[in-house]
């Protein structure tokens, strides 16, 4: 069967906006012409007229969401995470743990392995191990008795797990350029997070193989200009990605204006570093023996620290339009092509041509998800 969506705005790899026919056969992005062919019997037709027709957005950095968490380490909890996402335009992603017991790290790892592709909601493209491998003087949010140094009798069970696709690390820390000399040769992607690093231990990592950051700014040795530490290191590394949180409390406006400018399009990357009580109404949330409070949709520790957030990637990407003055077409690479390519995923992912994966979206002009597809089978209409 083809399917054909047609009379939608699509915004193509160059950030161009075209008013043609995307055509989606055998899971993937087959072709995408001026206009409807000549029918099968076997043809189904979606009419996107005066719709936004994109890429699904990716999110490499998410923990949970709907009372659900990676750490839960249960199907169930992916497929509540995978099912809350897709509504939201998310149709790939990597569901991500925090600092756990070496237990229950291997367990949320190998939960993730098991999981069978959900058929109603977002797929899980392998996991981002956030921690244990912190510097404890910027850990955030994340439990102190929980970090620890690189162990490699404990990093090599993820590694062999086959679903480890990216791991946070503060690359200060004893054995932690060992472990992502390991680790790249896998293809395992490495980001700095929750790190004191200096500058010059940024460049040594990214010189390693490491390409991103995790949640810029945040949770990393800040910017002083006679020791650029860990975000100047971010900031000036053309190798690497910078993942950020734009809602507005993480980062200030104009602080996420002046990392585009730094950094470039093509180089960031939004994230929602959702948490257990995304989607749900202010109130306690408790996981993993950690207590999350969030008041006014911001999520904090009780000691008053940000704990992750209550952010969707569709709402990141209208903030970030908002706060840089920028185009939707222009935003849309941080969600989608940019993350495929710092995960080494260009062309299968996040882009609308020819042989990339039909994982496509339609929104209306207020950019709100009405109906979504995942390797060309629709999984949700509003």
């Amino acid at each position: 069967m083809r399917v054909f969506i047609t009379g939608g705005k699509l915004i193509l790899p160059d950030t161009s906006i075209e008013q043609k026919t995307l055509v989606i056969e055998n899971q993937k992005i087959s072709e995408i012409i001026p206009n409807l062919p000549n029918l099968r019997s076997s043809d189904k037709v979606v009419d996107a007229t005066a719709k936004w027709v994109v890429p699904g957005f990716i999110d490499i950095h998410t923990h949970g969401a709907l009372g659900k968490d990676t750490i839960d380490s249960t199907c169930d909890a992916i497929y509540t995470l995978g099912r809350f996402f897709v509504a939201h335009g998310v149709t790939s992603y990597l569901p991500t743990t925090l600092s756990s017991t070496k237990e229950l790290t291997i367990k949320s790892i190998e939960n993730v392995a098991n999981c069978p592709q959900p058929k109603d909601g977002a797929r899980h493209l392998g996991i981002h191990v956030e921690g244990p491998y912190l510097n404890v003087e910027h850990r955030g949010a994340q439990l102190k008795d929980l970090i620890r140094m690189p162990d490699p009798l404990e990093y090599r069970k993820w590694l062999a797990s086959g679903v480890v696709r990216l791991v946070t690390i503060a690359p200060e820390n004893p054995g932690a350029m060992k472990f992502i000399d390991e680790g790249v040769k896998q293809d395992i992607k490495f980001a700095v997070g929750h790190s004191g690093a200096s500058y010059e231990q940024v460049v040594e990592a990214a010189d390693h193989g490491l390409n991103q950051a995790t949640h810029v700014f945040n949770g990393m040795l800040g910017l002083h200009h006679r020791e650029p530490g860990t975000v100047g290191g971010v900031l000036i590394d053309e190798r690497i990605y910078a993942q950020i949180i734009a809602d507005g409390i993480h980062v200030h406006p104009e602080i996420v204006k002046l990392s585009v400018r730094a950094k470039g399009v093509s180089r960031i990357i939004l994230i929602t570093d959702s948490t257990t009580g995304t989607g749900l109404p202010d109130g306690c949330y408790d996981k993993n023996n950690q207590k999350f409070i969030v008041k006014d949709g911001i999520s904090r520790t009780p000691e008053g620290g940000l704990a992750g957030s209550t952010l969707t990637l569709d709402r990141a990407i209208k903030n970030m339009m908002k706060f840089t003055g920028m185009s939707f077409n222009d935003v849309l690479p941080m969600a989608t092509s940019v993350p495929a390519e710092a995960m080494g995923w260009k062309g299968q992912l996040g882009v609308l041509k020819p042989g990339a994966d039909a994982d496509v979206i339609i929104l209306n002009d207020d950019l709100i998800v009405e109906k979504a597809f995942v390797l060309g089978n629709k999984v949700f209409q509003k």
